[in-house]
């Protein structure tokens, strides 16, 4: 069965757009688990624009002693310190998520819309994977679903790939829809052969998702923006039990 991981980027976003604390970012992530999730996403910025360091250090002490669900936090791994922000690799290291997730953005981006270039960047990620392995994390990358770049993300001692979605989505209802389903197949069988586990994500919904989850061996889905927009209209608990009950059928 695959998993779910809830991105809570988007609740903290409403938050810092007023004083005080509300919606409170730990009582939500508290109702997701309540109702089923199986693991907490965060992907935190040097410029702060949604989750806090400091709300990393408080979903990691509510995550961290449940044996059932994950904690697992994403960003550039090259992200430096600024202000009250410790880099992205300090913070990760203070607060041991049970997976790391690199991704390949910077502060310009929306949102993450693309994977790493191995060619490009592997010799600098191989320590720094090796350096979280040997903390204890598991060490995820964010790709695109290209095979080239799915071998070398297995060269450089990767666990994991989370594969970038984000395509597949967009043409969700077109003709291209089925030739990018079949690129993400393809990457995840090739990186299940090496040994490496796979999960997804970016604007994965409960249109498309069905589909997706059906490639085998997917482990993890981290699903934020659509959960956000689909709870709006029915609900925080019952979103996640909707999602769950999508991907309890594969």
């Amino acid at each position: 069965m695959t998993a779910l991981s809830i991105n809570l980027n988007k609740i903290s976003l409403l938050r810092n757009s007023r004083e005080g604390n509300y919606p409170n970012v730990l009582q939500h992530a508290q109702l997701c688990i309540d109702n089923g999730a199986d693991g907490i996403t965060v992907h935190p910025r040097p410029d702060q624009r949604h989750i806090r360091p400091s709300d990393v250090r408080e979903l990691s002490a509510l995550v961290q002693p449940l044996a059932t669900v994950e904690f697992n936090v994403e960003g550039n791994p090259f992200a430096p310190a600024v202000d009250d922000y410790p880099g992205f690799i300090a913070l990760v290291e203070q607060t041991k998520p049970d997976q790391c997730t690199l991704v390949p953005d910077n502060d310009s981006q929306l949102t993450s819309d693309h994977g790493f270039d191995l060619t490009q960047s592997g010799n600098a990620l191989e320590p720094i994977i090796r350096r979280l392995k040997d903390q204890g994390m598991r060490v995820s990358l964010f790709m695109d679903p290209d095979l080239e770049q799915i071998n070398l993300a297995f060269e450089i001692g990767a666990d994991r790939v989370e594969l970038y979605t984000g395509p597949y989505a967009a043409a969700w209802g077109s003709e291209s829809a089925e030739s990018l389903f079949h690129q993400h197949k393809e990457a995840a069988q090739l990186a299940t052969s090496l040994g490496m586990g796979v999960n997804a994500g970016h604007d994965l919904n409960l249109h498309n998702l069905a589909k997706f989850a059906s490639i085998p061996g997917l482990l993890e889905v981290s699903i934020g923006h659509a959960f956000i927009v689909d709870s709006l209209t029915m609900g925080m608990a019952s979103t996640v039990q909707a999602y769950k009950k999508l991907l309890n059928q594969h």
